[in-house]
């Protein structure tokens, strides 16, 4: 199965729906309300307004699907789930139209708009979903015989992996199960079911063609053991899925994803539902290009300044790990002296005397944190989300929270809840107190409590409190 192809058939045909919806509608309004299509004596070419509409209309219609989530992974989706953001998008994309016809033809009568809004919707949700049913009972169907299935793996062979794998082959078609890992416990599975043991998992991972895992692990295993799995899978770009604990159930955690399978807790999924991710999404990148725009001049200043003060080059590059694990390279105004490490991660307290002057102002005012703006628009952060440590501490926290594994889920952030709390963090301790209200963070993720965030940070910026 070729994801990346499949999600462009989606888009082909969602811009083919819009083209085609934008012509019905043309006829409609020229018929019903004799509205010219047509410049009088030159009846090949539509006039300039309507040439820009055709090209503009199937554009705006497939952001708008975008930000409705739908291209998240439309492949796994329900027919409901389906019909549902079809019919949200058409909602939007009509009303929008709705709006700008309603300036742009002032003189036509009102009860004509309604009359054009309710057929323009009912257009819109038809047609696009005809197309949308095409596809997804093609990869019902591509699914059902197997032609492209979903190669999964359990972690565990106890009692409660044996129940997992009945309920898959008896309720979740799209998956085969290729067998399970060994994690030394008693196994309530025949021996040519298990691939292996953890320490064999990535072979296993590559050579069976993996693409979602299922941790099911006896009660005798407590939270490290999960950790350490999950630690272990997230360097591979696979979902990873486990069998819920009561803490999981009691904060709502678990998720139903398949009927008549027991929910389960989604690793690399976010608590945000996919139209609020890819708003955060665009929200980051127009928000971070204004921020470069606007605040340029400051940051031309500093960089000039940091120059002047001290040797070496104003901005500071280091590596950070992101989401899903991955490194990427943070680019920050440097606030020390040049080589100030020598080679051996250190923390940095406010009275540290590696500060420059200019740095210290700099870190109070969080102004060194700006050119992270750029980091935001590449994809490697976003504004608001835990802030990315280096490898070296990360291996110091999780043998005190093995629970760190799970920030890999979002894209790092410029701010949150963590840093406005706990501010720099001169200590594991501090670390791990910060990482505590990241995860706080992680269950609460919303559009809302971003903006919350967004507005301490602020406030923190202009009051000078960032030391």
């Amino acid at each position: 199965m070729n994801k990346n192809l499949l999600l462009k058939k989606y888009i082909l045909f969602d811009f083919i729906a819009a083209l085609l919806v934008w012509i019905i509608f043309f006829v409609y309004r020229k018929y019903v309300n004799d509205i010219r299509i047509f410049e009088e004596g030159a009846l090949l070419f539509p006039l300039s307004y309507y040439l820009l509409s055709f090209s503009l209309f199937p554009f705006c219609s497939l952001f708008i699907h975008y930000l409705t989530g739908f291209y998240v992974n439309p492949f796994t989706q329900s027919r409901i789930s389906s019909i549902l953001t079809t019919l949200s998008a058409a909602a939007i994309i009509s009303v929008s139209v709705f709006l700008f016809l309603r300036i742009t033809d002032a003189s036509i009568s009102l009860p004509y708009f309604y009359g054009s809004l309710f057929v323009l919707f009912q257009l819109i949700f038809w047609v696009t979903l005809f197309f949308r049913a095409v596809i997804f009972t093609q990869i019902r169907n591509n699914f059902k015989t197997k032609k492209w299935t979903i190669n999964t793996l359990i972690i565990g062979t106890g009692k409660n992996a044996r129940k997992i794998a009945q309920d898959l082959e008896k309720h979740a078609p799209q998956h085969t199960l290729l067998g399970f890992v060994s994690v030394n416990e008693k196994s309530g599975t025949t021996s040519k079911s298990i691939l292996g043991d953890l320490s064999q998992i990535e072979y296993i991972l590559t050579q069976y063609s993996i693409q979602e895992t299922i941790i099911v692990l006896e009660d005798k295993h407590g939270d490290e053991k999960l950790y350490e799995i999950i630690n272990l899978l997230y360097r591979f770009d696979i979902a990873i899925q486990f069998a819920p604990r009561l803490h999981e159930i009691l904060t709502g955690s678990a998720k139903i994803s398949h009927v008549g399978i027991i929910p389960m807790v989604t690793i690399t999924k976010n608590a945000m539902p996919d139209w609020e991710s890819n708003i955060k999404r665009f929200t980051d990148i127009l928000l971070s290009i204004i921020a470069l725009i606007l605040l340029s001049p400051l940051m031309l200043y500093c960089l000039l300044r940091i120059k002047k003060e001290s040797e070496g080059s104003p901005f500071y590059k280091q590596e950070r790990i992101g989401r899903f694990g991955k490194p990427f390279n943070i680019i920050k105004f440097r606030t020390m002296v040049q080589n100030a490490e020598n080679g051996v991660p250190q923390l940095s307290s406010s009275n540290d005397p590696r500060i420059t002057p200019f740095g210290s102002f700099l870190r109070k005012y969080r102004i060194d944190e700006f050119p992270q703006f750029w980091n935001v628009i590449k994809g490697d952060m976003s504004l608001v989300g835990p802030r990315p440590e280096r490898l070296h501490f990360i291996n110091q926290i999780t043998e005190q929270a093995p629970y760190y594994c799970l920030l890999y889920k979002i894209r790092p952030g410029i701010t949150s809840w963590g840093p406005i709390k706990i501010g720099y963090s001169d200590s594991i301790e501090k670390m791990i107190e910060r990482l505590n209200y990241d995860i706080i963070y992680l269950d609460n993720m919303s559009l809302v409590t971003d903006l919350k965030i967004l507005i301490y940070t602020v406030e923190i910026i202009l009051t000078g409190k960032g030391v």
